[in-house]
């Protein structure tokens, strides 16, 4: 962040969807737009030039869709990714998670909810608690057959587990340590050491493969 502001890109195909994204989060305060992209490929150069925070994605664009975008995007920079989407069940959403999405809402958001979506995920957390995150996750990670996917999650120590699985059910931090009765410091060290063993970058991506390893189960949260 530069002067405590967050810098945003915001990525739509529909000028004025983009455009009136921009003049919302540009009211906030502490949010400052450091630039536009009409699709993937643009967005990508833009990132380069302006070395975001958070950039805003849409998902279905022409020439680079958001999910490739996003995808080339947080292998090469820092940025971190909010994605929109029209539809609450679209599959191209779990796509852009395991792209590395940090999260994702749907484009009719309230202005101070999409406010709060974006320093959400700049300051590293991620957009999991909605309801539409439990649903899409559920949907498309019950998907892989049994045993494709190799149980990560085994390196995991037991308190490590229960904190991954406090995850999934969009528990905050805070909320984590009265449930486990641990302090908030020793939570976020149990967070980061989930991170580090399961080699994903944020609590999305835990979450998923926490799914897709079968250590939480569709509709048992």
């Amino acid at each position: 962040m530069t002067g405590g502001k967050i810098r945003i890109v915001v990525v739509d195909d529909q000028a004025l969807v983009r455009r009136g994204f921009a003049l919302i989060l540009g009211e906030e305060p502490d949010i400052v737009v450091v630039g536009e992209a009409g699709d993937g490929k643009e967005a990508l150069s833009v990132c380069r030039e302006q070395d975001p925070d958070v950039v805003l994605m849409d998902v279905r664009m022409p020439v680079l869709d958001g999910v490739e975008a996003t995808r080339r995007l947080v292998a090469g920079s820092r940025a971190r990714v909010l994605m929109l989407t029209t539809f609450d069940l679209d599959a191209y959403v779990y796509q852009a998670i395991r792209a590395g999405a940090s999260g994702f809402m749907l484009k009719d958001v309230r202005p101070d909810d999409l406010a709060h979506a974006v320093r959400t995920v700049a300051v590293g957390d991620t957009m999991l608690a909605p309801a539409i995150t439990r649903r899409l996750v559920e949907e498309f990670v019950s998907r892989p057959a049994p045993g494709t996917v190799p149980d990560a999650t085994s390196a995991l120590t037991e308190r490590e587990r229960e904190v991954l699985m406090q995850i999934a059910r969009g528990r905050s931090n805070a909320e984590i340590a009265k449930d486990l009765v641990l302090s908030e410091t020793t939570v976020k060290t149990h967070v980061t050491r989930i991170l580090t063993k399961l080699g994903v970058r944020d609590r999305v991506q835990a979450v998923v493969l926490a799914y897709e390893c079968g250590l939480v189960r569709p509709g048992a949260l």
